[in-house]
């Protein structure tokens, strides 16, 4: 059994607490009355709180590890299984996505 697929009502935080937003770069089918989303998306982080020396919060998401079988009409979906990195605006990897709920209704692998 595969994974849960992500969609924008799945709950993604950064490590420091920030809040991950999806942005569906097109309309498409929804799973559960949510859009599913695909690693193409963009996804911005709102609300990161990390304050190392100087403000350097999270503010955006990159997707290493997509789902490794299902994909939509362009790019592969997501699944709780996926792996994103959080980046700082200059570029600079802070951390791995926490994915803390996703749509259960379908899933891919």
């Amino acid at each position: 059994m595969g994974a849960n697929l992500l969609t924008v009502a799945s709950v993604m935080m950064c490590p420091h607490g920030g809040t991950v937003v999806a942005i569906p770069n097109s309309p498409r089918a929804s799973m559960g009355g949510a859009t599913v989303v695909y690693a193409s998306d963009t996804f911005i982080i709102a609300g990161c709180p990390f304050i190392p020396v100087a403000p350097m919060p999270c503010v955006s998401v990159q997707w290493v590890q997509p789902a490794t079988s299902s994909a939509g009409p362009s790019a592969p979906t997501l699944t709780e299984d996926s792996v994103g990195l959080c980046l700082g605006a200059e570029g600079g990897v802070q951390g791995m996505v926490m994915i803390q709920a996703s749509q259960s209704v379908v899933s891919g692998t």
